[in-house]
């Protein structure tokens, strides 16, 4: 059988390449069209939630029935079922009115919507850990400059009752994460397994709470989930009423 003239072959690598050509066009068209989503949209999404369990969250407080003389100390907040909206996260080194409603649970139902409150981790203002989780990058990005925190730095939680507050733990003289007295680093990079860091004492699984303590953690590096970021702090005073400081703490304008 004779060879295909030279044209006839040409012919058929050019419809090869273009066939290529256009196969990789449309691939980086799909991949371009998912990263926007996964950056901007689910932020749009995620922002309409926020406001939706802000709204909620506002009007079951303000509709629950007085507890009779005001407290001296806010209360730890309650327990709500997972997918509830349960507590108000304000960091101010993120921004003067960075906040975030949490809700109790971390699977991606809630994370989607915000920050989550780990199950089975401590309540706000009690002794043990208050442990939170939140995207990096993408659904709010909640997290995304967790690695600005300082030693010393405000994380104030509100609640229906008031507020409290816990300071990122280090040396805040000296900017020293690793320099807590607890022994316990303010700020550190770990393996997605090692889940010691939300254990009622951070770091020791095997301790039981010798304080009160918060942490939070997101995906590292940015756009990798192959880290785990994570902040700790500790309680700072047994908080305040919403009597004693409608507007909250001084802490929230340390930003």
């Amino acid at each position: 059988m004779a060879d295909a003239p030279p044209v006839a072959r040409a012919d058929a690598w050019r419809t090869l390449a273009s066939g290529l050509g256009q196969t990789l066009v449309t691939v980086g068209v799909v991949l371009l069209l998912y990263v926007v989503y996964q950056l901007w949209v689910t932020d749009l999404f995620t922002a309409r939630d926020q406001d939706r369990l802000a709204d909620r969250l506002r009007t079951e407080w303000t509709a629950a029935p007085p507890a009779g003389d005001p407290a001296p100390v806010p209360a730890p907040p309650a327990p709500v079922a997972v997918g509830r909206p349960y507590v108000v996260l304000h960091v101010p080194r993120l921004g003067e009115d960075w906040s975030r409603v949490v809700l109790e649970g971390t699977t991606e139902d809630q994370l989607s919507q915000g920050p989550g409150h780990y199950a089975g981790t401590a309540a706000p203002g009690e002794r043990g850990n208050a442990a939170f989780a939140g995207h990096r990058v993408g659904r709010g990005s909640p997290f995304l400059d967790l690695d600005a925190l300082r030693p010393g730095d405000p994380v104030v939680v509100e609640t229906a009752d008031g507020w409290f507050t816990y300071r990122v733990l280090g040396d805040p003289v000296t900017g020293d994460v690793t320099a807590d007295p607890s022994g316990i680093p303010g700020v550190q990079v770990v393996a997605p397994s090692q889940t010691e860091v939300i254990a009622p004492t951070p770091g020791d699984p095997e301790a039981g709470p010798t304080g009160a303590y918060l942490t939070l953690t997101t995906c590292h590096p940015r756009y990798s989930a192959q880290q785990r970021l994570v902040v700790h702090a500790v309680l700072d005073g047994p908080g305040v009423t919403r009597e004693q400081a409608p507007d909250g703490p001084p802490a929230l304008t340390e930003g």
